[in-house]
């Protein structure tokens, strides 16, 4: 009866732990993903949250305006392990950040308005899961 009651009580803490340590991990990339903002740029919504394994792919869309530089960042728990792509409506790649080592952010602009698709993934050459926080905000002070 004992043995019982210490399995019991081992199950109730690790489902109490594991739900508190990755939502510490996930806070812990998002906060290295703000890092990427620095004064002169603002964060714009919430960030978009995937854990990933494997060949799975988070997306998230978004419109942009003239006028305005913009800034889409990636971040990940250590080595940065997340590629993102950005397409047109017509699934035309705009930007990979693997063509730059998998860059964190990139800065850009656009002409009249575009909607566009935000992709990302694991390099599943450096990690098979993760966490996958993706950020979009605009440059002040144009």
């Amino acid at each position: 009866m004992k043995i019982k009651n210490v399995i019991l009580s081992l199950a109730v803490l690790a489902g109490i732990m594991i739900p508190t340590e990755v939502n510490s991990q996930a806070e812990a990339v998002e906060a290295s993903c703000k890092n990427c903002f620095e004064n002169s740029f603002v964060v714009t919504g919430k960030p978009f949250r995937a854990l990933l394994t494997g060949d799975e792919v988070a997306e998230f869309n978004a419109t942009l305006f003239s006028g305005t530089t913009y800034r889409i960042a990636a971040g990940s728990a250590g080595k940065n392990y997340i590629i993102f792509n950005v397409y047109d409506s017509e699934r035309n790649l705009l930007f990979s950040n693997k063509d730059y080592d998998n860059a964190q952010y990139w800065d850009f602009s656009v002409d009249g308005y575009l909607d566009c698709i935000v992709e990302a993934r694991l390099d599943n050459t450096i990690a098979s899961s993760g966490f996958a926080i993706v950020m979009t905000g605009f440059k002040l002070n144009e």
